[in-house]
């Protein structure tokens, strides 16, 4: 049911587990790309989206987004049943809902891209990583740049015009010559958006396995910092505005999906390992496929945990992941959708306006230029 946008505004996350092969650096929870896991996990799936839409009825479902794991990889025709149950269920979709899939370069092809547009996708992120063929080795990616400039090219083609990348950045034996190319091969490619990362070694990965030989290549905290100042500038001046600590968009092309988390907009997260966020509390699913599936089955579930926060630690959080955004946060406007903020919140926030890390326009604070570079100390004295 399409609707106009008069209700409170939702999103929908579906995790999609599935991969061909997991990348070294990768601490997201995936499975072999098997048939009849695909399968398993549709009749799965199904059941907990039969459980849980109800509870989004009072809510216009502004933004759907497939990610994983390598989403595309569950094909047209599944996506596009997920998208029907949706449509059947009676939910109130917005008009301009966002409807992003997640899609690996190696994965593309003309025919793919338009099957998918017909499936009913808007908006592709696609996970290029970088632009120079020696980096993806190391990261273990099985495209190549030209294959990423390709895959890029054949999205737009295919009429999926609103086309998101990811890049990463504090790579192992990058250095900024490196760099420099691949955000000046960024200009030439038909995208509205990009997604900035830089590596983190996470716990439980092969790359934390090897953390002291390969931090002995990465590039120097002054070079990292020099790389960060080059793609802002080199980014912006393809009109790429920076609109949040690592996400650039041309005009009117900002993610919605994902300024929903920074706005606190509820969402709920389907499939195994998914999160959600809503009425307040937040919550997981068992990031285990044949777990996941059995309880399902049994009409339980699948939740790993869940908490809410007490008043005011659910403000604080709320306050800094809102900050991420350059625009800022309006103070009246953010005690409006949540609650008032007590002395000691509003104590802190003088304290970073004197550090010079915020900034206070009337009602509105802002990061400063200084505070960006120092984000997480920012959210650590609030929180």
């Amino acid at each position: 049911m399409l609707t106009t946008g008069s209700k409170k505004p939702a999103s929908l996350y579906f995790h999609i587990p599935f991969c061909t092969k997991k990348c070294p650096y990768c601490h997201f929870f995936v499975v072999p790309d098997r048939e009849d896991h695909k399968e398993q996990f549709m009749i799965a799936l199904e059941r907990e989206w039969n459980l849980v839409h109800k509870s989004l009825m009072g809510f216009d479902v502004v933004s759907i987004y497939f990610g994983g794991g390598t989403p595309s990889l569950l094909g047209p025709e599944r996506i596009q049943t997920i998208l029907e149950w949706i449509e059947k269920s009676g939910l109130p979709i917005a008009a301009d809902c966002e409807i992003t899939l997640e899609v690996n370069p190696e994965n593309v092809t003309p025919s793919l891209m338009k099957d998918f547009r017909k499936a009913g996708i808007n908006r592709v992120s696609l996970g290029l990583q970088s632009l120079d063929d020696t980096l993806l080795n190391i990261l273990g990616r099985t495209h190549t740049a030209s294959k990423s400039v390709q895959a890029v090219q054949a999205t737009y083609d295919a009429g999926i015009t609103n086309i998101s990348v990811d890049l990463m950045f504090e790579l192992p034996h990058q250095d900024v010559r490196a760099w420099e190319s691949t955000l000046a091969q960024v200009q030439t490619l038909p995208i509205t958006h990009l997604s900035l990362y830089n590596l983190v070694i996470e716990p439980n990965t092969p790359f934390h396995k090897k953390k002291k030989e390969i931090s002995l290549h990465l590039p120097s905290q002054e070079i990292c910092s020099q790389m960060l100042d080059m793609a802002v500038t080199m980014l912006e001046s393809f009109g790429l505005k920076r609109y949040e600590i690592s996400a650039f968009a041309k005009e009117g092309y900002e993610s919605r999906h994902n300024t929903g988390y920074w706005r606190a907009r509820p969402f709920l997260g389907l499939g195994p390992s998914a999160f959600s966020y809503f009425e307040g509390k937040r919550f997981q699913n068992i990031a285990n496929l044949s777990k996941y599936c059995t309880l399902l089955e049994k009409g339980i579930l699948p939740k790993d945990f869940e908490e809410e926060l007490p008043y005011p630690q659910n403000l604080k959080e709320l306050l800094a992941v809102e900050l991420r955004l350059l625009q800022g946060v309006d103070l009246v406007e953010f005690e409006g959708r949540h609650a008032k903020l007590p002395q000691e919140m509003k104590d802190s926030i003088t304290q970073l306006i004197e550090k010079g890390w915020l900034e206070r326009d009337g009602d509105r604070i802002k990061l400063t230029s200084q505070g960006l570079l120092f984000y997480d100390s920012v959210a650590e004295e609030i929180i």
